[in-house]
């Protein structure tokens, strides 16, 4: 019997070296709408009895590391190293998939290609695009210059890997010297609501320490409430004024003088807009603007704005029939979240292989579910889950009131979900409030 160490790569992988030839279903992005999308896609096609072979899903990512992004607020409170959240993307692509490392530059639908960085091109039958967000870093000025200081500019953000751990030395090493503020910008960012539970997190350790705890800090946001959600504004607001921390609305954080240790500020909206503000900070957790990606922003894939352009409730493009989208590079308006995406998985992956089978798209519809887990201190979470409309869509409802916090939701999202995305949500076995339970459409 002839020995085959695993070390070899398959077939599939020995084909992605080079970007030539065609894939049946080609998927922009190795983050969790990629990865999640591409599994749900092929597990599909075997819960039917069918198969896909070697190399016909194939994935577009030059990225070396795969992250579980919710986390870093779990590392910038202090609760976790930010190597727990982080595994190399080759090693959670399955082996029958190819792994294309570039990044895709330019969409030609028209053809059914994909051109690569180094200017090849790549030609599928189905495409799926989960390309992820922007972070405009240089939209606030002295943002990167702060952010790239490692003690003296007091500026951090858990909205990278390489700042989330200091973003906790600075909270843990802040002793009232100057307030601490925490800002959130005005428009589309991932997880929207980090920012304030990075504010609730840093003041619920401050009065846990004896030498600290008369520390206080202010929420300045360029959005005009807490939280988008109405009922949960209204709690959050209450959680904010209860802590006796400050908040500012309709203000955005533009610029950052980390030598004089200033933010300056601007009022978006009502009869003070333009007005400058600057105010000194001790610490400063600042989020940077995001937005579209530039390159699907000048494709034809794009709407008005710079997002993909699919419909809100099949996910499919609505230009390209044979073009879907999920996650944050999508134009589905809600929530940019990990949760948002476990709710839109299996809805894409229900029509898009309905539609390689069946030659029409399938008749599941999303609804806009997503939920944002909100640490409000050490031990407990509010649990916010909606749908579009800024309905309520709640999973616990029936037994708890989700916006009053509690400590079994805090754990939930502590210590369940991580698991649970790198064992079940990526390999395409999690189903948004269903857990482990696929909906009726799909095959199980």
């Amino acid at each position: 019997m002839s020995f085959v160490p695993k070390t070899l790569p398959s077939l599939a992988r020995l084909a992605s070296t080079s970007a030539a030839g065609k894939h049946k279903v080609v998927v922009i992005g190795g983050g969790a709408g990629g990865l999640a999308a591409a599994n749900q896609i092929y597990n599909a096609f075997q819960a039917q009895g069918k198969t896909l072979g070697d190399g016909d899903v194939a994935i577009i990512d030059a990225a070396k590391n795969h992250d579980y992004q919710p986390g870093w607020t779990i590392v910038g409170s202090g609760l976790a190293s930010k190597d727990t959240y982080r595994r190399s993307l080759d090693s959670l692509i399955p082996s029958q998939f190819a792994h294309i490392p570039q990044n895709a530059s330019a969409f030609e639908p028209g053809a059914n290609q994909v051109v690569l960085a180094d200017g090849s091109k790549l030609s599928y039958d189905y495409l799926v695009v989960a390309a992820g967000i922007q972070i405009n870093w240089d939209n606030i000025k002295g943002l990167k210059q702060a952010i790239a200081d490692p003690t003296k500019s007091k500026v951090s953000t858990i909205y990278s890997y390489e700042t989330a751990d200091k973003t906790w030395d600075l909270v843990r090493n802040h002793k009232g010297e100057g307030e601490a503020i925490f800002t959130q910008p005005f428009g589309v960012i991932k997880c929207a609501g980090a920012p304030q539970k990075m504010a609730y997190m840093a003041d619920s350790f401050w009065k846990s320490q004896a030498e600290t705890s008369n520390n206080h800090s202010t929420f300045i946001t360029g959005m005009p409430t807490m939280f988008a959600v109405p009922h949960y504004s209204k709690a959050l607001d209450a959680i904010r004024q209860k802590k006796g921390i400050d908040a500012l609305f309709n203000t955005n954080l533009v610029e950052i003088r980390p030598d004089d240790k200033v933010a300056v500020f601007e009022v978006v909206a009502g009869e003070n807009k333009g007005k400058k503000i600057e105010k000194e900070y001790g610490l400063l957790h600042a989020v940077p603007q995001m937005g579209p990606l530039d390159w699907i922003k000048k494709s034809p894939l794009a709407d008005s704005v710079g997002w993909v352009d699919v419909d809100q409730g099949t996910l499919q493009h609505k230009k390209y029939e044979n073009v879907f989208s999920l996650g944050d590079s999508s134009s589905l308006p809600t929530s940019k979240t990990a949760a948002a995406i476990t709710g839109q998985t299996p809805v894409l992956a229900h029509n898009l292989v309905t539609l390689m089978e069946t030659g029409k798209v399938g008749d599941a519809i999303y609804d806009g579910y997503t939920s944002c887990p909100l640490f409000t201190g050490r031990g407990e979470l509010l649990l916010a889950e909606f749908k579009y409309g800024a309905q309520r869509k709640e999973s616990f409802g029936r037994f708890t009131d989700q916006a009053v916090p509690n400590r079994l939701f805090y754990h939930l999202t502590k210590d369940l979900m991580p698991r649970a995305y790198f064992s079940r949500m990526l390999k395409g076995n999690w189903y948004g409030p269903r857990g482990i339970f696929p909906p009726q459409f799909l095959p199980s």
